[in-house]
């Protein structure tokens, strides 16, 4: 699809402002842009975001960047001018929602902080995303998603229990926190509606700390240590308290999740592997008997999946009806009948006729989808479009060009 696609989605008519680079504030206007919303993002002259650059590239760009800034259009502004303010600070008050993951007190250095835009604008929306929130002994200290992840809990239950804590293999800090921003700016979206809308509704802040956002996934953390004093550690691919429910490999080298810890499952499965003896034992018929005897579990569970391969461990299991399931890579993935049915994948090209995959917009929503109208642009591709919508003209356009202020 192209720029001249009709801009159609649930969001459609809503204005948002990203002041944002790298992971999180990005993401979270994406998946606004995915929607319909009219996204403008502020980018610096000297380079713009330094996504463009990361990973693997192509002819200089990064393929994330193909994603992580479809739908959104390229404003280059250098915000430490005075002239460039002023162009950020006209669009903010013109925007439904301004979305940003400087460290707090930079918007308010340049007069764009929240208390100082909503005195003009009372409905404005301003999602903001940090390390750490707007408040705390530590709001002022750089946050990034490994951060986040470590101070959240995750890092800590993440890998074996002999092995310091690994990372879960994607920026899943930045992308929760996000996702958490997303929900906080529809929220208020809908608050501001019902209160009077665009002209007289109310606005509000929504902030965004990634920490927080990856507590809010630690399930049972809290009350379990409250009233019980248990930490929750490592336990690798198990489910710790919960069995069978782990990653085994099977013969031909690949990995498998069986989740067999339901009493009527496991009793399936060990039928299916034909074992009878672990199937009529009446002290593994219920979870807590088998708990104590997890090891001997697994064990069985290793040395069966060790003599079949992936495909037939998957058709023994299947029969049984027991939930299992293979580790995809990307490769898997690309030629799985389940993706492929749900069209995961969408087939673009680039400016200069290459044909590329990218991943398909979630969630699916059966009236009023999401759909990619464009590729992340070149950096400052719209500035004259932006500008021009703000009154300058063709000259005045220039001479900001002239001057360095996009």
């Amino acid at each position: 699809m192209t720029e001249s696609s009709a801009n159609t989605g649930p969001l459609a008519g809503i204005k948002v402002l990203e002041l944002g680079t790298l992971i999180a504030g990005p993401f979270c206007a994406r998946m606004l842009a995915e929607f319909g919303a009219d996204v403008i993002k502020i980018e610096s002259p000297d380079g713009g975001d330094p996504i463009r650059t990361w990973r693997v590239l192509k002819d200089g760009t990064s393929l994330w960047w193909s994603v992580q800034a479809r739908n959104k259009k390229s404003l280059t502004l250098n915000l430490k001018a005075p002239e460039g303010r002023a162009i950020a600070r006209q669009l903010a008050l013109e925007a439904d929602i301004i979305i940003e993951n400087y460290r707090p007190g930079v918007l308010e250095k340049w007069d764009l902080g929240y208390e100082q835009l909503k005195k003009e604008k009372p409905s404005l929306i301003m999602v903001r995303l940090s390390g750490f929130g707007q408040t705390g002994p530590m709001k002022d200290l750089p946050g990034f998603g490994a951060i986040g992840e470590s101070m959240g809990g995750l890092r800590y239950v993440s890998g074996f229990a002999d092995r310091p804590p690994v990372r879960v293999g994607v920026s899943i800090g930045d992308s929760v926190a996000a996702l958490h921003g997303v929900i906080g700016a529809m929220m208020a979206l809908r608050h501001r509606d019902v209160t009077g809308g665009r002209e007289h509704g109310e606005g509000q802040m929504v902030d965004v700390a990634l920490y927080e956002s990856v507590f809010n996934l630690m399930e049972s953390l809290v009350p379990e240590y409250d009233q019980a004093g248990v930490v929750r550690e490592r336990t690798g691919g198990s489910l710790p308290g919960i069995v069978p429910s782990n990653t085994y490999t099977t013969g031909d080298g690949e990995n498998i999740v069986i989740a067999g810890n339901g009493d009527a499952i496991f009793k399936r499965l060990m039928l299916a592997m034909g074992r009878i003896d672990m199937a009529g034992d009446p002290q593994l018929a219920r979870n807590d008997g088998r708990v104590a005897r997890t090891q001997e579990i697994d064990d069985a569970i290793g040395a069966w999946c060790a003599t079949h391969t992936i495909d037939s461990a998957l058709a023994v299991l299947k029969a049984a009806d027991v939930p299992a399931g293979k580790i995809y890579s990307v490769r898997d993935m690309m030629s799985d009948p389940q993706f492929l049915a749900r069209d995961m994948f969408e087939q673009h090209h680039f400016a200069d006729g290459t044909p590329v995959k990218l991943p398909a917009i979630s969630p699916k929503l059966s009236a009023t989808p999401g759909k990619t109208q464009w590729l992340g642009p070149t950096l400052g591709q719209h500035n004259d479009e932006v500008l021009a919508s703000l009154g300058y003209d063709a000259a005045a356009i220039a001479q900001l060009k002239a001057d360095g202020v996009v």
